[in-house]
């Protein structure tokens, strides 16, 4: 709960009060738990609210006040922290609320995205806290953030409850209120976090615990690693053309499924058990063309009926053998670029995670289906994924990550590295990575794969877009007595001790 507060001090892009995220939870006695705390569309949200007169979609669901769903992630942690830790309230808070207060020196990387996002500079209160009004932050200059500092520093006093339905809840009605928002005052009251039973499987040996659904990266996580179960597409070798194929074949037919069933499961009966059954996945499997990509136009979700990239993550583990991992965001950087005034906090674009036109794709290319279409109250799908690996019922591997729909693939990847290629932790995450999301048709691939492993990719079919670095995994190995953390050198993030 301190480190959640503290990123949204340090880590303005993704960091958060103003969004929401989840926490799966893994005790030392073996009970596992798993926190919802995503962001709900408010009551005013209609489903064609961003379709303009001629039926297309608008930006609005991306930037300004109208893109952003009811913040969950105050209420969320509060949540944990009532009901698993054992801290005092205000002495989690604290911390960030210090760092608020004092500033901290910004690095080069921060500077600069301050400075280059677009979008930033379009609201005022934002472009005076985050920008200096055009004279732009240096790297090395303090970063001092009052507004915010007396936003946490009534958290710390009187929890959760005052960002909901105290002054902090006041100040945000009143600004949505006078720039076109939909969050009101009933909106922030009546928001519940949803304690849901974390997803489970079994890899080899291994057991997995996983994110559910409003997430679609549990369900993607169990069905790809199923898929890959039995074909021994790890002899090939970890980076080879083979083994890439086999991957990206259930990627693109998970993210089919994931078009189709994956939505919040309090609105729509979303088909896990369907998802994952063991004569669903062979299919799925047989469908595979050893030598050949299979046009996603040829692909479909199962035919059965219904049962950011911008986002943070970090895993945490106790002497006691105890677990936490978070994943919460705004979606995309900076998320809708809105700063309430007098709040000092940013407040996500979660609306552009629902469908805002069913069928077409988002701002992260994600095309998605009727039943992740827009109702009031309802949570919008997410990818985001906090897993773990159990070894002979203890931990053995902790691993999330950043990145929009990437979020799923950049887990699997991690965890295949050490479970099937026999990497350690770091290499693990440190390994160039690879994204097939079925619509567009495309693999996506880091820099880091030799020009023969591109030329036989293509030569199975496969049209290749070489991209910067996809997510930014957090992960924990526990082995031997040790706690082995891995950040991602692709990032600033690191891994402590204490």
């Amino acid at each position: 709960m301190a480190v959640g507060f503290a990123l949204a001090v340090t880590h303005p892009s993704a960091g958060n009060i103003g969004g929401g995220g989840f926490m799966l939870i893994r005790l030392a006695d073996g009970r596992s738990t798993f926190i919802d705390f995503r962001e709900r569309a408010p009551q005013k949200a209609s489903r064609n609210m961003y379709l303009d007169a001629a039926g297309k979609a608008t930006g609005d669901c991306v930037v300004g006040c109208r893109a952003s769903g009811v913040p969950g992630t105050v209420r969320g942690l509060e949540y944990a922290a009532k009901k698993f830790g054992r801290k005092p309230w205000a002495d989690l808070v604290r911390p960030a609320v210090e760092l608020a207060s004092n500033g901290f020196a910004l690095s080069y990387g921060q500077a600069a995205s301050l400075r280059r996002i677009a979008g930033l500079n379009r609201f005022p209160e934002t472009r005076r806290i985050f920008q200096r009004d055009g004279k732009y932050y240096e790297p090395g200059d303090k970063f001092v953030q009052p507004e915010l500092a007396r936003t946490l520093e009534r958290i710390a006093r009187l929890g959760a409850a005052e960002f909901y339905e105290g002054e902090t809840a006041r100040l945000l009605a009143r600004d949505m209120a006078e720039h076109g928002g939909l969050i009101s005052l009933d909106d922030l009251k009546s928001y519940a976090v949803v304690e849901r039973k974390p997803l489970t499987g079994q890899y080899r040996g291994y057991e997995i615990l996983t994110a559910p659904p409003p997430s679609s990266g549990g369900v993607g996580i169990l069905q790809m690693m199923g898929i890959l179960e039995g074909t021994g597409y790890e002899k090939a070798g970890a980076g080879s053309a083979a083994a890439v194929h086999y991957m990206a074949e259930a990627m693109r037919r998970y993210f089919a499924d994931r078009s189709e069933h994956l939505a919040d499961p309090d609105f729509i009966k979303v088909p896990v058990a369907r998802l994952l059954a063991p004569d669903y996945i062979a299919a799925l499997r047989r469908s595979i063309d050893v030598e050949r990509a299979t046009p996603s136009a040829q692909v479909h979700a199962g035919p059965f009926p219904h049962e950011s990239s911008e986002t943070t993550h970090y895993s945490i583990a106790d002497a006691e053998g105890n677990v936490a991992l978070v994943t919460y965001t705004l979606n995309g950087g900076y998320g809708s670029k809105v700063t309430p005034a007098g709040l000092g906090f940013l407040l996500n674009n979660e609306m552009d995670d629902f469908a805002p036109k069913p069928g077409e794709a988002n701002m992260y290319g994600l095309v998605q289906g009727e039943a992740n279409a827009i109702q009031p109250g309802k949570r919008p799908l997410s990818s985001m994924t906090p897993t773990l690996i159990l070894r002979a019922g203890k931990p053995y591997l902790a691993v999330g990550s950043p990145g929009g729909p990437t979020i799923i693939n950049t887990v699997l990847e991690v965890i295949l590295n050490v479970l099937d290629f026999g990497m350690n932790v770091q290499d693990a995450v440190d390994w160039p990575r690879f994204h097939h999301q079925w619509l567009p048709d495309e693999l996506q691939m880091e820099r880091g794969y030799s020009p023969d492993t591109i030329a036989l990719l293509q030569k199975r079919g496969y049209r290749i877009k070489r991209v910067g670095a996809q997510g930014e995994a957090a992960a924990i190995l526990f082995g031997n007595g040790w706690l082995e953390g891995a950040p991602d050198s692709r990032t600033e993030g690191s891994a402590e001790g204490y």
